[in-house]
């Protein structure tokens, strides 16, 4: 699979959003000023699968792309509940940029992956 510049873009994007999905469980707190434990560590998790799929899908392979783009759908919507809790609006702003940039990066991926393959 060649790797074109939406593609690129794309696996950038997921990069850097599973790079700061990585610290999510320090933030962590019991007195409501971070997201629940259990959405910390998934947070973690779903950034950590992020990365190594993306490692195999800068190699070429179509499923570690969709294991990209799968992870980052579900780490956007962990961020979801967000918008329904009584926290700051700046953490809500934050949490809407975040789900602008996955919609963004998933696109590109998925809009990739879905062009039909050409044998030369």
């Amino acid at each position: 699979m060649t790797r074109t510049r939406n593609l690129t873009v794309g696996l950038v994007t997921a990069g850097l959003l599973g790079v700061l999905d990585l610290p999510s469980f320090l933030m962590s707190s019991d007195s409501g000023d971070g997201p629940p434990l259990p959405v910390a560590i998934a947070s973690t998790v779903l950034g950590l699968i992020t990365l190594v799929a993306l490692y195999f899908g800068w190699r070429g392979d179509r499923r570690a792309l969709w294991t990209v783009a799968g992870s980052r759908i579900l780490s956007a919507l962990l961020g979801v509940p967000a918008f329904f809790a009584d926290i700051p609006g700046g953490i809500k702003i934050a949490v809407a940029v975040f789900l602008v940039v996955t919609l963004f990066a998933v696109g590109l991926i998925v809009s990739e992956l879905r062009k039909v393959h050409q044998p030369s």
